[in-house]
């Protein structure tokens, strides 16, 4: 509406609210003041009887109450924002007179009454300023986090940034398939599980095993996250449905892990036997239900043994554990330390053990020889490396090198005698020194650089040993044998 000039004059010479002109004062500062003060006399006080004040737009045309105002505004918004696509949002604040948070002048200053900009949070600011001064609205584009059409290519970037994205937005199997080889592409673990998690809500298990079959590496994604949450029926029928029968076998194997009680565990295992496995891992299956068949029977048996306490090895070294579920080697050690020696058609022999599991020669020794000199059984361990050939002469013969046995037999505070016996048997000479050294073997070093003629470090040596001692005196007698062709 335009008014005429006098019209106008009188409207203003009417108007509640003082006016001034930039012509009452030539003085800057002067006006400021004086616009201020026709600013401050705006009255802000809700309170205050709303027609005592005359409402005004930009334009000083009057449009009656503020709550028309604001909700003229919010219509208009309202009606833009569905145009754009934005989801509908209330956008009508409630202003009565004694609940607003707003006044007059926080239409002109785009601020609350506190004098603070209102935070997202506590009134969608986005929202409001639209609302109140939708001159001043964003660009289209820095609305971008708010709206949902992104492309599979973007939606995964703003996965990957951590940003706001949506997949609800990927309704067909096409957008949907698109979404996950893009995810793939980008070589993200993080974000092509988080597709597969919307996959598997919003398809069937058919369609989904039906398109992971072509794609490996998502497949692997999925069958990783099935197994960490523990959809173990899922899982087995996806593995079903794309024919991995072995997979399938390991994956109801592994159940056993769950199952506490030994017989329980016992007939689980003797089904597992017939389930589809690999060779090799058929084999497997078929040594662990017979491991524990043997360990459940050891294990019984043992036990009343043990208690009766007429057995000397069970009352000089008491069991501090159950032999039930453990590995075969440790059950072949405990075998070695408690019924070393007895007939092969014993379950506990060792070389009933031995033999059932096809135990190598090398891990024999190894477990045998750690047992019997944890008991300090001397005689036992020497009986493992003695043999005799065709023609009846015996000789020390081992399936792992000497220097190791010496290692495990100090580690066993074997005596020195012991160590000397098997520090010989080591072939090369330099090591032999040096493990000698290390265990303070004298006699092995002095009866070394005797064949080795060195009269020179048979010298020097003899400065290493206690004066008087038997050594000292084995080195001099050494030095003073006439016989002997020294090469220096």
């Amino acid at each position: 509406m335009i008014r005429s000039k006098p019209d106008e004059e009188d409207y203003w010479n009417s108007s509640k609210f003082r006016a001034f002109t930039f012509d009452d004062e030539d003085d800057e500062c002067s006006s400021l003041k004086e616009s201020k003060r026709t600013v401050n006399s705006i009255p802000l006080d809700d309170d205050e009887d709303e027609d005592e004040v005359e409402k005004v737009s930009w334009s000083g045309e009057p449009v009656g109450s503020i709550s028309w105002s604001i909700k003229e505004t919010a219509s208009s918004t309202q009606s833009s924002m569905r145009d754009q696509g934005f989801p509908k949002i209330d956008t009508t604040p409630s202003l009565t007179k004694q609940g607003s948070g707003y006044s007059l002048s926080s239409l002109f200053k785009g601020r609350s009454k506190t004098g603070s900009f209102p935070s997202f949070s506590e009134s969608l600011s986005e929202v409001s300023t639209r609302s109140f001064a939708p001159e001043l609205r964003k660009p289209k584009s820095e609305y971008k986090d708010y709206v949902s059409d992104w492309t599979p290519k973007e939606t995964v970037k703003r996965m990957q940034r951590g940003k706001v994205y949506s997949l609800e937005t990927f309704r067909s199997l096409k957008d949907k398939l698109l979404l996950l080889d893009e995810a793939v592409s980008a070589l993200d673990g993080n974000v092509i599980t988080a597709v597969l998690i919307y996959l598997k809500k919003s398809l069937s298990k058919e369609i989904i095993s039906r398109e992971l079959m072509s794609r490996e590496i998502a497949l692997r994604h999925y069958i990783h996250y099935l197994k960490e949450v523990g959809e173990q029926k899922v899982l087995l029928d996806l593995l079903k449905s794309l024919g991995r029968t072995e997979d399938m076998a390991l994956l109801q194997y592994r159940e056993h892990l769950n199952l506490k009680d030994e017989l329980r565990r016992q007939d689980f295992l003797k089904n597992c036997v017939s389930l589809p496995f690999a060779p090799d891992d058929a084999n497997h299956v078929q040594d662990h239900y017979t491991l524990l068949e043997r360990q459940i029977i050891i294990e019984v048996n043992d036990k009343q043994v043990e208690g009766k306490g007429q057995t000397d090895i069970f009352k000089k070294y008491p069991r501090k554990a159950s032999i039930l579920n453990m590995p075969i080697i440790t059950t072949l050690y405990y075998s070695c330390f408690y019924h070393y020696g007895e007939s092969e058609g014993m379950y506990s022999s060792p070389a009933n053990i031995r033999q059932t599991f096809k135990i190598s020669e090398k891990q024999y020794f190894l477990t045998a020889l750690g047992a019997r000199a944890k008991l300090k059984a001397w005689f036992d361990v020497d009986s493992l490396f003695t043999t005799k050939n065709w023609l009846g002469y015996t000789k020390k013969r081992s399936p792992i090198g000497f220097h190791r046995v010496v290692d495990i037999l100090q580690k066993n505070n074997a005596p020195v005698q012991v160590l000397q016996e098997y520090l010989s048997l080591v072939e090369d000479t330099e090591l032999r020194i040096s493990l000698a050294q290390k265990h303070k073997c004298h006699d092995i070093i002095i009866d070394t650089y005797k064949d080795l003629k060195d009269r020179q470090k048979l010298i020097v040596y003899r400065g290493k040993v206690e004066r008087g001692s038997p050594e000292d005196r084995k080195i001099d007698s050494l030095l003073n044998n006439t016989q002997i062709r020294w090469k220096n």
